[in-house]
Formats: C-alpha cells, structure tokens, sequence
C-alpha cells in the first residue's frame, strides 16, 4: 500500500504565532476602513455659515436700496413748477446764522429770460454733450477713471448737468455709494420725465454762482447789476467759472486760477461758435464706413455743438 504524504504546507501553517507572541485579534490582516462621517467637516461648517452671512448682508442692502429708493422723491411736478427750495440751499441756510455768510440770493426766471451766451458758457464748460446723452457723459466718466488711475491731485467728478441738478436739488455734496447711487436713479428720472430745455433751465436757477448767490437772475443783479437776459459773452464766462468753487471763484475774486478759466471758457466759446459756423463742412461725411468708437469723435462732439446750440437758441 502507498505511502501517504502529508499535505504541503499553508501560509497560515507558516505564520502561526511563536510562543510568547500576542494573540491576533480576529480585524488583524483586514483592510482599513474609516469611520463613517456624522456630517460636514468644521472648515465646512465655517465656510456655509460665512456664506449665510454674507447673503444675508446682500440682502439687507437690497432691502435698504429698496427702502431708499421707494422714498426718493418723484420729478413729473418739476415739469411745470419750479422747486420751493433746494438741498444746497438749504444746507447754506443752516450755516448763515452759525457763520455769518450773506443772506440767501433767489430768483427763479424762465429760460427765455436767460441769456443764450450764459446757457451756451454753462453747457461748453460743464458739459458739451449735455444734448447728446441720456443723463450719464462716458466720455467723462472713462476720463475721470483714467485721472484717478494716474494720481491726478486734481480729479473731475464725471458729472453731467443732470447729475448736478439731482445732487442740487435732493442730495448732498458727499461721495458716499449710497448717495451715488441715488444720484444715479434720479438723473434717470430727470431725463424721462423732463426735456432738457427744461432740465437746464432747473439748473441755471438753482446752481450756486457765490456765497448765498443761487441763480443766474440773481448772479446777474448781484455782479453785474443786470438781468439775466442782459448778460453778454465775458460775463457768461466769468459767471460759468464760478460753478466748480463758488465760495472763492466768482467774478468777485482775484484768484489766477478762476481767471485763467475764465480766458479758457471763453477761448471754448469761440471754438465752438467758429465749428458750429463750419459744421457742415468739416463733419464727417455720412457714408463713413468706419466702426464707431467706444468714446466719443470730433464729428460727435461737433454735432453736439451744432444741437446744442440750435436748443439753447430755440
């Protein structure tokens, strides 16, 4: 009979423990696993109610435009009355008691009794493409961002004619982003609701040409002993001059700086009274092929003196 061989050995027959050896505890061998998770990490517990803040802050802000916005007032009255009082002059008015500045200079007159020579010196000063746009210059806005990026000491506000009036009649002078952005949602409102005759006519009887002078009616009696409708071309300059600084550049003042602008207001009246006389000749011919710009071109800018002045002189 054969001899029967005992069988090969195993792994586990090789493996058994040796004498001494801790016991192999029945998971030794297994693959690891990890435990299972009861819910998001810490980091993103933090981040969610990060979020949660942050969403809730937007949304209060909404809330507060909304509010902010809802209790803006409307501007379809101004169409036929003009305003009992402004920001501005209010503002002043407070501080003529505390400091004793002069009293308050108002008198509101149509447009027709205003000088075209002092509409067209405002416009060419403040805002040649006053007729052009919808309320916003992004000329002047692409401008102004351009002197901020460049350290400019001396930086434009961007501000059409418009903008102006909202700010003179409403608002205050501070450049908060709520009171832009109010700002931003009246001069809408302004240019839907009103023309710009009228709008410039609400604002060269309210803007502010000196200490306590709101006006052109009152800027004329009170520099020129005039009218308004009397004015003539270097005193529209001397009086547009006055509307950056009217507390120290008015035709009262000494200042270089306010006379130097004066020579260079009316240097832009007569640019633009000699390009709106050749107008039709230098503009740019009206099969011109080329792409428009972004920013505005000489034919826009000498077709905005052209409507400019057709308005101001309708």
């Amino acid at each position: 009979m054969a001899e029967e061989k005992p069988p090969p050995e195993t792994d586990a027959d090789q493996t058994e423990p040796q004498p001494g050896a801790a016991p192999r505890s029945e998971s030794e061998g297994q693959p690891d696993t990890a435990p299972a998770a009861d819910g998001p990490s810490p980091r993103a517990r933090r981040l969610q109610a990060a979020l949660g803040v942050l969403l809730a802050a937007v949304a209060l802000a909404g809330a507060c435009f909304a509010y902010e916005v809802a209790s803006l007032p409307e501007v379809a009255e101004l169409k036929t009355a003009n305003p009992s009082t402004t920001a501005f002059l209010q503002r002043y008015q407070r501080r003529t008691g505390e400091e004793g500045q002069p009293a308050v200079r108002w008198q509101p007159v149509p447009l027709d009794s205003i000088a075209p020579a002092l509409a067209w010196a405002v416009v060419v000063a403040e805002d040649i493409e006053f007729f052009s746009h919808e309320g916003f210059s992004h000329s002047e806005i692409i401008q102004a961002v351009r002197d901020a990026l460049s350290g400019r000491r001396e930086l434009r506000g961007a501000s059409t004619i418009t903008q102006q009036l909202a700010k003179n009649l409403w608002l205050s002078p501070s450049r908060n982003p709520l009171r832009k952005l109010k700002e931003a949602v009246l001069t809408r409102r302004l240019e839907r609701e009103l023309s710009k005759r009228r709008i410039l006519e609400l604002y060269l009887n309210v803007v502010e040409f000196g200490p306590g002078v709101y006006g052109a009616e009152a800027a004329a009696r009170h520099y020129f002993d005039k009218p308004a409708t009397a004015l003539d071309r270097h005193e529209a300059a001397q009086l547009a001059a006055a509307l950056p600084r009217p507390a120290s550049w008015n035709p009262n003042s000494r200042s270089p700086g306010y006379q130097r602008y004066v020579q260079d207001i009316e240097g832009r009246l007569r640019r633009a009274d000699f390009l709106e006389r050749y107008l039709p000749d230098i503009a740019e011919p009206a099969g011109n092929t080329v792409p428009p710009s972004r920013e505005p071109q000489p034919a826009d800018t000498l077709r905005s003196i052209q409507d400019t002045a057709n308005r101001i002189r309708s």
